[in-house]
């Protein structure tokens, strides 16, 4: 499950020429080294105006602990169909594309180690995701799906869903079936490994 990846600001410029929107740099800072918890920069389509914003990373649920209900922050979807993410997967103003640079897998037992992945013929790609407000404010998650080739040798469980430029406007104001089509592998072709 992808729990850090990077998000370079000076690339912020080159993507906004790239998809072709005018993007104005989002009011509050942002982590370019993003952890569950920190503060990322997602676009959003708001009243259909696409903008950039700041958001919290990790949608706050609650599970049930030994002896009492705890708060977790989930980072990763991939139970579209549950009533909890369908609830925002269905409404396209609480879907936002999550620009990212690279992402981290684990390497499986070796502590902290990490693959970087990333996107060989774009220097700021987007993740899938959907976001909400909540009692910290607002805060997203991306969606995941099967490791394409290139991730599932080295992360078998899942990967993000990253989208393509074209599919950009769509993935902010398509429908429930069209927003759940998109959860498919990026081609590994396109992607390198660090």
């Amino acid at each position: 499950m992808c729990n850090h990846y990077r998000s370079d600001p000076e690339m912020l410029s080159t993507w906004r020429e790239y998809i072709s929107w005018d993007l104005p740099q989002p009011n509050a800072e942002f982590a370019t080294d993003v952890y569950p918890k920190r503060a990322g920069m997602v676009v959003r389509n708001d009243d259909g105006v696409i903008r950039s914003d700041v958001m919290a990373w990790g949608v706050p649920t609650l599970v049930k602990g030994a002896t009492k209900m705890l708060e977790k922050r989930v980072t990763n979807v991939r139970n579209l169909s549950s009533n909890f993410w369908k609830s925002m997967l269905a409404n396209p103003a609480q879907r936002c594309l999550v620009p990212f640079s690279t992402f981290a897998e684990p390497k499986i037992g070796q502590g902290r180690e990490e693959w970087w992945f990333n996107v060989v013929d774009q220097p700021l790609a987007a993740f899938a995701g959907i976001w909400r407000q909540s009692e910290h404010g607002p805060v997203y998650a991306f969606l995941t799906c099967e490791p394409n080739e290139l991730v599932a040798p080295l992360h078998p469980k899942a990967m993000p869903v990253i989208l393509d430029p074209p599919q950009y406007e769509a993935w902010l104001s398509t429908d429930y079936a069209g927003a759940c089509s998109m959860a498919q592998p990026f081609s590994s072709i396109r992607m390198a490994v660090q």
